[in-house]
């Protein structure tokens, strides 16, 4: 839903809070009694359920599959995303993201899954703790890290919070607000100055690394204006790190290099996604992708990566699927080399990997996905998911642009491995001028194993890709 540390005062400063401090002298026989600032308390740490996930991939080396369990199966639960783990393994990915799991609001509600009414329960929509479990394990058996999707900006207006806990919401006037500069009238705004409310946030979130045994945590609208204008991620984030038994993925949905500076393993590639809709919906060169790989990564240190999509839940609604988008399968699959293999790390949206022509439209009730759609688009999914598994210079290697008006080209190196990749952008066949150090190469076509010769040339079809690699 984008488009849809605990700050203790010094004694001195409480003192000039409550106004003590004025009606002290300095020659008074007896000091006043001292101020007793009350803790702030939270939910203690669940037991740990199982055993902490050895498996969880190194942050540049995942790929992850975003489920939308409303439309995933027919039973629209937790049971049915059990039931195809194996087919979501197949395709080459690692890293299960599962949209939020938590029961919805029922108060100026929309059936929002990000109008959270209780942070520490499970959807009955969706099943049981017992079933979140089950498909928990299950992922772990066959190798998958599991990711939940954490709505920290607000909540519904019936969560406890609201009655319990009036002061951790933003107010005006004394009226809980709904976010400002938002259309989003179904939710209320938490307060993240208010201490209290951001330890108890923070207690839940770790909660299900215990509870449920969850490998990371996806955070919704990271970039809320009322979150970034304070600590709150840093502080997340550093309490989360110290959860020393377990590894975790976290993956800020924003774009502000500030998410960076707080510890995210991750930012979300909403300028490459506009990249992406650009090229190829309007025409825009093919450039555009070797500057966002500079602009998205403002910030980034070490490992840190930018998450790149060419579809996800927000934009399948509001835009449509990538096949309409983007020009049929074989333009789709084109963007999706490029967010695929050029930088960061790629998401899958499901359902895209069988074509998807209907899109999943909010609040995802109405459609449910046709595995047995494009067996032919899902064979692509995954000879191009499994190639890159097994070149290090595909997942890590660092890139140099050579893109043309109408071709997305580019090396990436890492270590003695290098790899060529292009892509065609246009729907209409192209010849690519082959940059003068490349010319004369031969590489091994890292999709069927036969050895590739390069030319002064190279003749793509309508949205045909090569990926190279030696």
């Amino acid at each position: 839903m984008f488009v849809r540390h605990i700050i203790v005062k010094n004694s001195l400063a409480l003192l000039l809070a409550v106004g003590l401090l004025a009606g002290c002298k300095k020659d008074s026989p007896t000091p006043p009694d001292p101020v007793v600032v009350p803790p702030v308390t939270t939910t203690p740490t669940p037991p740990q359920y199982g055993t902490p996930f050895a498996g969880v991939p190194n942050r540049e080396d995942a790929v992850l599959y975003q489920v939308n369990m409303r439309a995933f199966s027919s039973g629209a639960n937790f049971a049915g995303v059990t039931a195809r783990l194996d087919s979501i393994k197949n395709l080459g990915v690692n890293v299960v993201y599962l949209m939020p799991i938590y029961p919805v609001g029922k108060v100026r509600a929309v059936n929002s899954p990000y109008a959270v009414q209780d942070y520490r329960a499970v959807n009955p929509e969706f099943g049981t703790l017992a079933d979140l479990r089950t498909l928990v394990d299950a992922a772990h058996a066959r190798g998958l890290s599991v990711m939940l999707d954490w709505v920290a900006n607000h909540t519904s207006w019936d969560n406890a919070w609201i009655t319990a806990h009036p002061d951790w919401y933003l107010q005006s006037g004394g009226t809980i607000q709904s976010p400002p500069g938002t259309n989003y009238t179904d939710v209320a705004q938490l307060n993240f100055n208010n201490a209290s409310m951001r330890a108890e946030m923070i207690s839940a979130m770790k909660s299900w690394v215990f509870t449920a045994n969850v490998d990371g945590l996806r955070f919704d609208y990271a970039d809320a204006p009322t979150i970034a204008a304070t600590d709150f991620w840093k502080q997340a984030v550093d309490t989360l790190r110290n959860v020393k038994t377990h590894k975790l993925l976290l993956l800020a949905e924003g774009s502000l290099s500030a998410n960076f500076a707080s510890g995210f393993d991750y930012n979300f590639g909403f300028n490459f996604y506009g990249g992406i809709y650009n090229v190829y919906r309007n025409g825009a060169t093919a450039t555009v992708f070797d500057g966002l790989n500079n602009s998205e990564y403002m910030g980034a240190s070490g490992t840190q990566q930018v998450v790149r999509y060419i579809t996800n839940h927000d934009v399948n609604g509001s835009d449509g699927t990538p096949v309409g988008l983007f020009g049929g399968d074989a333009g789709a699959m084109s963007a999706f080399v490029i967010a695929s293999l050029y930088k960061g790390v790629p998401m899958v949206y499901n359902g895209q990997e069988v074509g998807m022509t209907t899109p999943i439209t909010f609040p995802f009730t109405s459609v449910k996905v046709n595995w047995n759609g494009h067996p032919d688009v899902t064979y692509a999914y995954r000879r191009l998911l499994k190639a890159r598994a097994a070149s290090a210079a595909l997942r890590r290697g660092t890139p140099t642009a050579y893109s043309t008006a109408n071709v997305c080209a580019f090396t990436k190196t890492a270590g003695t491995e290098q790899a060529f990749v292009l892509a065609n952008v246009r729907n209409t066949a192209t010849t690519y001028t082959v940059p003068a150090a490349l010319a004369g190469t031969t590489w091994t076509n890292a999709l069927t194993g036969a050895s590739t010769s390069v030319g002064a040339t190279v003749a793509l079809p309508a949205y045909g890709y090569l990926v190279l690699k030696k």
